[in-house]
């Protein structure tokens, strides 16, 4: 369907008349009409001269009467001016990811967890498909899309807006008069096989380069910040979760599809409602069977028990929900031959060969290298350069060697073996269990680069601005040597950058300042330990309280803690008694780090909080939602994500959710982000 009026800079004085305005009502409507026939159920009524037709009418009486312009209709699709940055989005609900399983087994004994945990000798579930696209959180407020975001790091999402207005498929406003005052939604953003190829074939006459496969175009397209970009993309979306919504929820995940399909959003044609596991294997089989003649790429189906009052019993663990999985199909594998074997250097200096591949597609997307994992699975495998293999797509995304295709009579090349030097800086190259890595740590580049990169991410000093790109350029014109140098960077050396202007290295500087204040797990995180992450890293602060602590910490103390082992703990061992990182760690003390000390167990026990559980809904002007999850969890408090009878605390921001409806109707103390910081700094010094 076409699109092809644009407003001029020409204002009438006049007002419109109420026909004006009757036939502005119904054009929208018409046209918001057809767009779902069209873009949601596949079903067009008119052509595409009548669309652009009523499309111009639309758009000629908004060029003369500007006032009636308003943000559902149907023309303000086309773009808005580029933004400077993608703004930050707390979501209404943590947006989890989900445990995959591979195998019949493996789903069979889902089930009886779940029959376990409910106390039942039978489950229903939904079934529906596992799109391969972008997760988003989108929010409308009385039936009108206000805003949309990326999943992000669960928590906090980049606001994708003006971007998302521009997908067709995408109601600006909701159908039924019947949709909830406010209603958040999760869904994936992705692009259809055809159209995808179809871009990349533009791309590709164009000189530009092309997308490896449809999630990655989809993802690029989506974090554009001129939104005109976006709008050129064939994207589309498809909803699958209520997130929160005002009133009576559906009592079921199956009600909660029906009910966003009434609303005119777009939901999976291709689901199921399961009495049994057994229809669950069934589906699972049939989709499997028909993925290649779908239009869209999957890689397996999402299992949900269905009753919603259920799933609320099962709860969720850190990263996942308990009552939800994603049933993942088998590989798609293809022949073709090895020509070459590189090293890939990793973050923490790991040592991984990737196998160089004679191109060939792989459920339509073209793979030239796959992962070989380790040189004990090069040995076990037998794979060698010049060698015949089949390679697979393993989760349809990370390509791999499956096996290696003997052929009669063949002469193979030398066995391989891994490299007694780093090729990036030449260092000696060490072996822990079935890995090799660099020793050089910070005098290896390819580890310097992921080092900063892992220090600034989200979930250790969560520094904005320090990205791939400036990370490159501070290595690469020799600013940055270890990460103390990031802490004495001058604005004078930014502006010979690149890209940057007086603005942008302040607000860089300003970034690295404010991270010396940080968290005792946070900065555990940053440091890129080998085999410690978010998790262990706040194991480990709750265990020892403070840095000196776990420095000191020889392997039997640690050994004592029961989510620590040896391999962990021969990590965190060597690396402290490494002196280049001890002298970094000191450098950043003397550099005016500040790391908040993590109460100890007796004192947390001891809080009047230690009984207290606080659950955050809406944004926080003064903090960001890990910084006051952060807060009440040193007190002693825990954090949740849904309200019950035994919520301690509802602290309510700006736009809440329906959290803040359940607790008032629970009796649930509810406070302001003023009254919460009131009773935390009254904590503090009591």
């Amino acid at each position: 369907m076409g699109q092809d009026s644009l407003y001029d800079d020409s204002l009438s004085s006049s007002r419109a008349t109420r026909a004006e305005q009757e036939r502005l009502a119904q054009l929208k409507s018409q046209i918001r009409h057809h767009d779902y026939l069209y873009y949601v159920k596949d079903r067009p009524e008119i052509s595409d001269g009548e669309y652009d037709r009523l499309f111009r009418e639309l758009a000629d009486l908004e060029r003369t009467y500007p006032e009636l312009v308003a943000l559902d209709s149907p023309t303000q699709r086309v773009g808005a001016p580029p933004l400077g940055e993608l703004g930050k989005v707390q979501h209404e609900r943590p947006m989890l990811s989900l445990d995959s399983l591979v195998h019949p087994e493996e789903v069979l004994a889902f089930d009886q967890r779940m029959k376990r945990e409910l106390g039942t000798d039978q489950v229903e579930y939904t079934v529906e498909p596992k799109f391969d696209g972008l997760s988003v959180e989108l929010v409308y407020d009385h039936g009108t899309f206000v805003r949309g975001s990326t999943r992000g790091d669960g928590n906090v999402g980049e606001d994708i807006t003006i971007n998302l207005r521009t997908i067709r498929s995408l109601p600006l406003q909701l159908q039924t008069d019947a949709y909830p005052d406010h209603l958040a939604v999760r869904g994936e953003v992705y692009m259809r096989l055809s159209d995808f190829h179809a871009l990349n074939r533009r791309m590709t006459e164009r000189g530009d380069d092309v997308f490896a496969n449809p999630r990655n175009a989809a993802a690029g397209s989506l974090r554009q910040l001129d939104s005109h970009i976006t709008a050129s993309r064939p994207l589309v979306v498809t909803c699958y979760e209520v997130m929160t919504m005002t009133g009576t929820p559906p009592p079921s995940h199956w009600a909660e599809l029906e009910t966003l399909a009434l609303c005119g959003l777009p939901v999976p044609h291709l689901r199921r409602r399961c009495d049994t596991i057994d229809q669950v294997l069934t589906f699972h089989r049939e989709t499997e069977y028909q993925r290649d003649n779908l239009p869209y790429e999957i890689d397996g189906v999402v299992v949900k028990v269905d009753r919603v009052d259920w799933q609320a019993r099962l709860g969720m663990k850190s990263r996942s929900p308990r009552w939800a999985i994603a049933f993942k199909f088998s590989p798609r594998k293809e022949i073709t031959e090895i020509q070459d074997i590189a090293i890939s250097v990793g973050r923490t200096g790991t040592l991984t060969p990737l196998a160089l591949l004679k191109p060939v597609e792989v459920g339509g997307i073209t793979i030239s290298r796959a992962t070989l994992h380790n040189a004990d699975e090069v040995a076990r495998k037998d794979i060698r350069i010049g060698d015949r293999v089949r390679v697979e797509r393993a989760g349809d995304v990370i390509p791999a060697i499956a096996e290696r295709i003997p052929i009669a009579n063949e002469v193979r090349s030398d066995p391989f073996q891994m490299p007694p030097r780093c090729p990036i800086c030449g260092s000696a190259v060490a072996r822990e269990g079935a890995y090799f890595y660099c020793t050089g740590q910070a005098a290896c580049p390819a580890q310097l680069k992921g080092a900063i990169e892992h220090f600034a991410s989200k979930a250790a000093l969560n520094i904005d601005g320090l990205g791939k790109k400036t990370v490159s350029q501070l290595i690469d014109h020799g600013l940055v040597k270890d990460l103390s140098d990031l802490y004495r960077l001058r604005p004078e050396q930014l502006l010979e950058l690149e890209g940057f202007a007086e603005r942008s290295s302040t607000l860089l500087l300003d970034a690295i300042a404010r991270s010396r204040n940080v968290s005792l797990d946070r900065f555990l995180m940053g440091l890129g330990i080998r085999q410690v992450g978010q998790h262990i890293a706040k194991v480990l602060a709750k265990e020892f309280g403070s840095l000196d602590a776990i420095m000191s910490a020889d392997l039997d103390r640690l050994q004592k803690i029961p989510e620590i082992g040896p391999e962990i703990s021969e990590s965190l061992v060597s690396y402290f008694q490494e002196s280049s990182n001890r002298r970094v760690i000191d450098q950043l003390l003397t550099l005016g780090f500040s790391i908040v000390d993590t109460p100890s167990p007796q004192s947390r026990a001891a809080s009047p909080f230690s009984e207290k559980s606080f659950v955050f809904t809406g944004g926080l002007e003064r903090l960001t939602r890990d910084e006051a999850e952060a807060l009440v969890e040193r007190l002693g408090a825990t954090v949740s994500s849904s309200v019950s009878k035994k919520t301690g605390y509802v602290v309510a921001g700006t736009d809440p959710g329906s959290k803040l409806d359940q607790a008032q109707k629970l009796g649930v103390a509810v406070l302001d982000e003023k009254a919460f910081l009131d009773l935390i700094e009254k904590q503090k010094m009591g």
